[in-house]
């Protein structure tokens, strides 16, 4: 007899599993469908009922030092009371806040009389809403919010504005402040010297009283060079009133700025604004739909903007002030009658192998100034700005020109004698001079061989001197080639300075020039340059022709634990503009001509520094020019030192002297420049050596 096999349970288990799997779905299915139906918008207000909001708060400026490594700018610590609204801040919120801080906080006069008519408008439309909109009529009730808005300002008549209390003037000045700010980002409603000690406290006192406002520290900029001391080239910064110019509002907004962030308004403050301006703290809030903030949080970390190490010496830049000062001043004051049209000067001293400005100057003099007023004001963005005829020295360029262009060889020998022109005039050197090669003709500044080497250039080939009753070839061809040499060296064009702003000089009038004209060209008449294109271009020459843009920032460091310098950011490397494109030894020729000039026999500025030890080389000039109808002379002065290892460079411009002054403030600023240089420079040196006698003194007990 056969055994029943036992029945397998198995199907039975599976069956009941996927109907429990079945019911516990549709439970699902049922709770999301209760869910979407009955609760899906409240949910959906839930989400929409939080936001995500940045702010960006900022952090001070970098600090600038000098090459050595002496502050110049730094930040002092400021009291201030601010107000971060929340989100969707209406302006009746900001009213209210404004109602009970005037009980506790005055705002400056300056702050009170800067309220407009349309700021006293919108207060009283928003304190008088029923009586502002009670003047439209039913036709204008149906226009848009703006249109009404404007028809009601329009309305506010005199007598609803000109009563205010001085009370209710302050209250309207704190609303101004508030409205301005931004949301969740603070903003200073007062600071500094205008923040009393009793108002900082009695606000932090009572900080629940006041939605939004604060009591924090800001900063100053402070600016610890003398006024003179190179100031104007630090420049300036705006203030939070002011904010961001408009016309760079585009700009600053694409780089995360704020409208009312303090940003450089002038010099390098501009310049480097991006670099000083730092790196803001940026928090993150995420709000509810009434702006509450639910939770914050850092997202970066704010930094202090980037230290600047200067190029500038600011012990030399004081005695260079202090020289230009005295010079000016015994010129004027010496003989004023004669030099009654002379008010400036202006010096730069450069290094020429990198082209980092050492020092500049310009100094002002003020003969109207009365009683305990200041004779001198700083004017040294002059040296910079501001362009005039620079005679003679020029004439290392047209030598150049003279050479690279096959007109003259070197060492050709032309005699210095007066030449006649066409129309009756003549062209002439301060002296006949003889016999003179290119090398003596920079030696005792010949105008004659430079006219040669214009007419040359322009297709006279002839070596006559009287041309009365006859012409000279003209093609206005040295013109336009002369201009284009002299560009090599920095004359005309811009000068590659790390500055917001340059001139380019002027250049004079080109149709038609004759040939006395093109003559006067090839010794510095006509044509204008600032003083630091003029710096330039005896650098070009002190460093056998390779034109380097000059440089007023050395390094940049990131903020330090210290008062010191903090680890180097970026060491800015010489930038080489050009390369003289001729041959060196035509360069050499004319470095030794500058040599000639200042220390052997015949030369212009022999006088002066033959006998100094630092073997000086350079080129003095006069030009002729008129102001106010008077004729004047512009007395300018460019060199360098020690000529066959130049450290320094030195351009000196005095416009507008008489024609028979027997003062030579060109030159006496110019050696006292360079005495200073290199006085600075030894007693720097003689201090490292007594030091590191000590230490090793020590080193040995």
């Amino acid at each position: 007899m056969k055994q029943k096999k036992s029945k397998s349970h198995l199907p039975l288990r599976l069956n009941l599993l996927f109907f429990l799997i079945f019911l516990l779905f549709s439970l699902l299915i049922l709770q999301l469908g209760v869910v979407q139906i009955l609760y899906g918008q409240d949910a959906q207000e839930e989400i929409n009922r939080t936001d995500q909001q940045t702010s960006k708060n900022p952090v001070p400026r970098g600090r600038m030092f000098d090459r050595t490594g002496e502050l110049m700018v730094d930040n002092d610590p400021v009291l201030a009371i601010t107000y971060t609204p929340p989100k969707n801040v209406q302006p009746e919120d900001n009213l209210e806040i404004a109602k009970t801080l005037v009980e506790y906080i005055d705002m400056t006069d300056d702050e009170v009389d800067s309220i407009t008519d349309r700021d006293l408008k919108d207060y009283w439309i928003l304190e008088n809403r029923d009586k502002a909109y009670g003047r439209l009529s039913e036709d204008e009730e149906e226009l848009d919010s703006d249109e009404q808005y404007q028809l009601v300002l329009d309305r506010v008549k005199e007598e609803d504005i000109n009563n205010y209390s001085d009370q209710k003037l302050q209250q309207i000045a704190i609303f101004r402040k508030l409205s301005q700010a931004s949301a969740l980002s603070p903003h200073i409603i007062k600071r500094g010297e205008a923040v009393s000690n009793e108002e900082y406290a009695i606000i932090a006192e009572n900080l629940s009283k006041f939605d939004g406002v604060n009591v924090t520290t800001d900063w100053d900029r402070n600016y610890l060079v003398e006024d003179g001391a190179f100031k104007n080239f630090i420049g300036s910064i705006s203030s939070t009133d002011q904010g961001i110019p408009n016309d760079q509002l585009d700009y600053f907004l694409s780089h995360n700025y704020s409208r009312n962030d303090r940003v450089g308004r002038s010099g390098l403050e501009e310049q480097y604004e991006l670099q000083l301006s730092g790196q803001k703290e940026i928090r993150e809030h995420i709000t509810d739909s009434s702006g509450n903030v639910l939770t914050s949080e850092l997202v970066r970390e704010g930094e202090r903007g980037k230290d600047l190490v200067l190029s500038v010496d600011l012990e030399l830049q004081k005695r260079l002030d202090k020289i230009v000062g005295e010079e000016l001043t015994e010129a004027i004051e010496g003989d004023p009658h004669e030099n009654r049209k002379m008010s400036s000067a202006m010096a730069v001293m450069m290094e020429p192998n990198t082209g980092e400005i050492l020092a500049m100057s310009g100094q002002t003099y003020n003969r109207e100034s009365e009683g305990d007023e200041p004779k001198l004001s700083d004017e040294s963005f002059k040296v910079v700005n501001n362009a005039y005829q620079p005679g003679s020295v020029v004439k290392g360029a047209t030598v150049l020109a003279g050479l690279d262009s096959g007109v003259i060889s070197p060492g050709e020998v032309i005699r210095d004698q007066t030449i006649h022109l066409p129309n009756g005039g003549t062209f002439s050197s301060h002296s006949t001079l003889g016999l003179l090669n290119d090398i003596g003709a920079l030696r005792e500044s010949s105008n004659v061989y430079m006219g040669f080497i214009s007419m040359r250039m322009d297709g006279e080939r002839s070596d006559r001197y009287d041309f009365r009753g006859d012409g000279i070839s003209t093609s206005q061809q040295a013109y336009f080639d002369l201009r284009n040499y002299y560009s090599q060296f920095g004359l005309g064009v811009e000068t590659g300075v790390d500055l917001p702003y340059e001139s380019t000089g002027y250049e004079g009038p080109n149709d038609d020039p004759g040939p006395g004209q093109q003559m006067q060209y090839a010794i510095g008449q006509y044509h204008s340059y600032t003083t630091l294109q003029l710096g330039q271009y005896v650098s070009t020459i002190a460093n056998d022709g390779y034109r380097m843009a000059p440089r007023l920032v050395k390094q940049m460091h990131n903020p330090g634990e210290t008062a010191g310098l903090g680890p180097l950011y970026e060491a800015l490397e010489p930038k080489l503009l050009n390369k003289i494109n001729m041959d060196d030894n035509y360069i050499d020729r004319v470095q030794e001509g500058f040599r000639q000039a200042f220390q052997e026999s015949g030369g212009t500025g022999r006088s002066y520094f033959a006998d100094k030890s630092y073997d000086a080389a350079g080129k003095t000039g006069t030009a002729q020019t008129e102001i106010d109808g008077v004729d004047v002379n512009n007395l300018n002065l460019v060199g360098y030192a020690p000529q066959d290892d130049p450290e320094v460079a030195f351009a000196v411009v005095v416009p507008h002297a008489g024609t028979n002054t027997d003062e030579s403030p060109n030159y006496k600023i110019s050696e006292r420049a360079l005495d200073a240089y290199f006085e600075i420079r030894d007693e720097r040196a003689s201090s490292e050596e007594s030091l590191e006698e000590e230490t090793e003194a020590e080193s040995v007990n």
